[in-house]
């Protein structure tokens, strides 16, 4: 049940075809930006204005930007801890993620959540999860009440290569085929589930998405450094979510500049060497080849690209400046956003009744 899109030049397929310039400029500048975020956000940590994880995104944007563009108004994201540039990716602002990371009261999870719990629930965007593989039956429940409240949508749940180990995947697999829910599961496949490399982790034939096979489930592959290809193929599981509610498997093939997270202190020299990490960035970076694909076409200019980045730097620069000037959550907010019901003084929140009556 592989499926593949037909045309080895994606700039071609519908879905791309129709970019506007606007669009494609738009496309870049998120990539950029999501860049920019991770390497101030990298700056801050180093100096200590972070405390906790920190999971960065740089070498994966294409993947957040390609999927996340697709997006319509009933279509929903969930992912896992290394969420900072599908965030980005939603319309999340720079300010409210580099806050959150900082512990400060105008984080958008209000200093709780930190690096692994962005939210924004008026975005579609439902987090940023901690433990590994947890997202999986969360996306299937998101999907699942789109189809059963006849909503023609569908739920995005990215995963790392290594959660597609965990049992609470093939949990999920399971039934989206049994029930015919419209979830996609994308799998960031960026060759190491923390230090250990693909060929040591998981047993496979051809990629990690063929083990859809397994629950009748459409999958495919992709290279995740055109984002003309991860739209293509993303596009394609999105029609099949919308129009059939059918699940889709896909993988997508990309690769972390950085370790599993900051603390990763082996992440050369240990599990990868250096000369792999610099091959990607001068052979595979998303950013590089979409821009050389932009000026090819006469979409973009150097100046412009300059223009860009310098943009996001500066406004990366700015959310760490707003982020240090925030305050912290006083003490009186450790008791809030643990109830739903508490917080709002509902007859369950106020009694404590919450399922049985006299």
């Amino acid at each position: 049940m592989a499926t593949a899109v037909t045309t080895t030049d994606f700039s071609t397929a519908p879905i791309n075809a129709k970019l506007s310039t606007e669009r494609k400029l738009r496309l870049l500048t998120d990539m950029v930006r999501i860049r920019r975020f991770e390497g101030e956000s990298l700056r801050q940590y180093t100096q200590k204005k972070m405390g906790g994880f920190l999971h960065l995104y740089n070498g994966q944007e294409s993947v957040a930007v390609g999927c996340v563009s697709l997006m319509g108004d009933d279509d929903h994201v969930i992912t896992a801890y290394r969420c900072h540039g599908h965030a980005l990716a939603v319309g999340m602002t720079m300010n409210e993620c580099m806050a959150e990371l900082f512990g400060k009261a105008t984080g958008c999870s209000k200093g709780k959540g930190g690096s692994m719990h962005f939210f924004a629930p008026d975005k579609n965007y439902w987090g940023g999860h901690g433990i590994v593989g947890g997202q999986t039956p969360l996306g299937l429940g998101l999907a699942y009440a789109l189809k059963y409240k006849g909503v023609k949508g569908a739920a995005m749940c990215f995963m790392g290569d290594g959660a597609v180990n965990q049992g609470c995947f093939y949990e999920s697999l399971n039934m989206a085929s049994l029930f015919d829910i419209p979830v996609i599961y994308i799998i960031e496949n960026n060759g190491y589930s923390m230090g250990t490399s693909l060929a040591r982790s998981s047993a496979f034939k051809s990629c990690l998405a063929e083990r859809a096979e397994g629950f009748a489930i459409s999958w495919a592959k992709c290279n995740g450094t055109d984002i003309y290809e991860v739209r293509a193929a993303v596009q394609a599981a999105i029609e099949r979510a919308h129009t059939e509610q059918k699940p889709t498997v896909l993988e997508i093939s990309t690769y972390r500049y950085y370790g599993h997270s900051v603390a990763d202190s082996k992440h050369t020299g240990g599990y990868r060497q250096k000369e792999e990490i610099e091959h990607y960035k001068q052979s595979h970076d998303p950013i590089q080849i979409f821009k050389r694909r932009l000026i090819e076409e006469g979409t973009l200019t150097e100046e412009q690209y300059d223009v860009i980045d310098e943009a996001a730097k500066s406004e990366a620069a700015t959310s760490a400046q707003f982020a240090d000037e925030s305050p912290v959550a006083g003490e009186e907010s450790i008791m809030q956003d643990v109830y739903f019901e508490v917080d709002r003084q509902t007859e369950a929140g106020r009694t404590g009744r919450h399922f049985f009556h006299d």
